[in-house]
């Protein structure tokens, strides 16, 4: 007995460790394409989007201009390359190395946001929940906007006290998981349903519709949004339902160029699944892998229609597109 108890821990153990050492290895490859970009373009030459970055906007790191021994006697002077790493990316280096918790997520789940952010960042990205893996989004998506949506106060707090750079908020559920279908039927009223218009989620009549974010959320365009929280593990917990529900009627709204990345975790569970069907589509999804679908929603660009996913009542338009992140095969 006593060696059977040995042996599981030390599987344990080496779990444990290749868990981190794969997230070690993702950290690793974004700093060496953050330092091979570094050293072909100047940082002082790279554009900020106005529509990235609002006026007045906080920036989670202000990095001062690198500048060689040549450069020193001369302000004026630019530097040729920059390769010095900027604080944010070392910070989460040394978090996550000298870490015993590890991010909720797979390393192969993680790694589908991680392409998405690598391809896109900087951008707006939107997440739902606050967790260990916050500090990984927000250096992933490094010189972007990156915002948390929180439904624990305390936890906020215990995580600002470590990481005070991530911007996080404290968001209010109303709903319950026991409401989940009700609600589901519910909404394929006129009060939920896409008219031809934008849905306002600020001023809708609709249950599903997060009315009390800050005004941030409202006034930004998301390229982006990763819905794992609030929790739906328990009858009583809120549920996902207003996030997933929100988090389609954003990406409808969206008027710059391109469809908005969302990303659903645990769609092992009913509730996931059923309102990522009803609200981002079947038709919309693009790769799976585990417990997290990756959707590509486009915007509504003035659409007459009023449903949100009225192409996929007989199911996915063409699912061998669907790709499957593990195979890289459809």
């Amino acid at each position: 007995m006593g060696y059977l108890q040995s042996t599981v821990r030390h599987s344990r153990g080496r779990q444990s460790i290749g868990l981190k050492l794969i997230i070690g290895g993702l950290f690793v490859i974004f700093i060496l394409i953050l330092v091979m970009r570094s050293t072909s373009v100047p940082i002082s030459s790279i554009p900020v989007s106005h529509d990235v970055i609002a006026e007045g906007q906080r920036i989670e790191s202000h990095e001062a201009p690198c500048r060689g021994s040549d450069s020193d006697s001369d302000p004026d002077s630019a530097p040729s390359s920059c390769t010095k790493l900027p604080s944010a990316v070392a910070e989460a280096l040394i978090h996550y190395a000298t870490s015993n918790i590890t991010p909720q997520q797979t390393p192969r789940e993680l790694s589908i946001t991680a392409r998405v952010l690598d391809a896109r960042s900087p951008c707006n990205f939107l997440v739902f929940g606050l967790g260990y893996d916050s500090l990984f989004w927000a250096t992933l998506n490094y010189g972007g906007r990156t915002v948390f949506l929180e439904e624990d106060e305390d936890w906020i707090a215990q995580i600002a006290r470590k990481h005070p750079d991530l911007k996080a908020y404290h968001v209010q559920y109303s709903t319950a998981v026991t409401q989940a279908d009700d609600l589901l039927a519910y909404a394929r009223s006129g009060e939920c349903r896409p008219s031809g218009q934008s849905l306002e989620l600020e001023t809708s009549a609709c249950k599903l519709a997060l009315r009390n974010l800050p005004s941030e959320v409202y006034s930004t365009e998301w390229d982006a949004i990763m819905i794992d929280a609030p929790r739906g593990y328990f009858p009583e917990a809120p549920g996902r339902m207003t996030a997933i529900y929100s988090a389609g009627v954003m990406a409808r709204n969206r008027k710059k160029e391109g469809n908005t990345d969302i990303f659903v975790h645990d769609v092992d569970r009913a509730v996931e699944e059923k309102y990522s069907k009803a609200f981002l589509c079947e038709n919309n999804l693009v790769e799976f892998e585990g417990r997290l679908w990756h959707f590509s929603v486009p915007p509504n660009e003035g659409s007459k229609e009023d449903e949100f996913c009225s192409g996929d009542r007989g199911g996915p338009r063409d699912q061998k597109n669907i790709k499957n992140a593990s195979t890289g095969s459809a």
